[in-house]
């Protein structure tokens, strides 16, 4: 059975697991409960799978967190936004979580009512595969983040330098109206999601067969080690 979403945030960092192809997928439904926390769905990458990521999602006792990505953050396929729209409709009663990027929420603040209207935690993301972005950047953005209803404000950036990750280590630690996923991408992305599950980030993503972005861990090793 699953754990309600603010039981699960209370219990520590959260390891996520990221479905996005069709191996993953089949890994997917072999879990163990304890290897992972949560599955993450990327929807956007298995539009070649929907029905079979819909029977997964429907019979995995893991937490589903639902997400079908921006193509300017990292999103596969090409989706527009009504394409978008209707697959966030399709599998958002079967969700726990639904991520949704900070530039799509002037087009769908209906979906984020929909979302919290079925219970959904609201993830809002924001991602930077060139760099680390200024700390005033980073605040503005957390600020119209959970003014837009957020439960959780994500960042993903390129961690080029250690200058970089001290960046996000000190965001993580300022004061904010609800919850952070943060996370490093590139050179230091490794050492940034270890220091920053320690520092709070409540959400960690690891990949289940392939990393789909640079620098994670396999989901398994990052839960062992981060003490899960």
């Amino acid at each position: 059975m699953r754990k309600p979403a603010q039981q699960l945030l209370a219990s520590g960092p959260l390891v996520v697991g990221t479905v996005h192809s069709p191996g993953s997928l089949r890994l997917a439904a072999t879990l163990k409960p304890g290897v992972v926390d949560v599955l993450e769905f990327r929807i956007d990458s298995l539009l070649d799978q929907l029905d079979a990521a819909e029977r997964a999602m429907r019979s995995t006792r893991f937490p589903v967190l639902l997400t079908v990505r921006h193509p300017g953050e990292g999103g596969a396929g090409n989706l527009n936004k009504k394409q978008r729209k209707e697959l966030y409709r399709r599998f958002l009663p079967l969700a726990t979580f639904v991520d949704i990027e900070l530039r799509s929420l002037p087009g769908f603040p209906d979906l984020v009512e929909e979302a919290r209207q079925t219970g959904c935690v609201v993830v809002v993301s924001n991602h930077d595969f060139k760099k680390t972005p200024p700390i005033a950047q980073l605040i503005a953005r957390q600020k119209r983040a959970f003014a837009a209803g957020a439960d959780i404000f994500k960042v993903a950036c390129a961690t080029h330098t250690a200058r970089d990750l001290a960046r996000l280590l000190d965001f993580a630690q300022r004061p904010a109206k609800g919850a952070h996923s943060i996370m490093g991408m590139a050179r230091f992305g490794k050492a940034s999601r270890i220091a920053l599950a320690e520092a709070g980030s409540c959400l960690n993503y690891g990949y289940l067969d392939a990393p789909n972005a640079p620098g994670q861990w396999e989901a398994r090793e990052l839960r062992r080690v981060i003490g899960k």
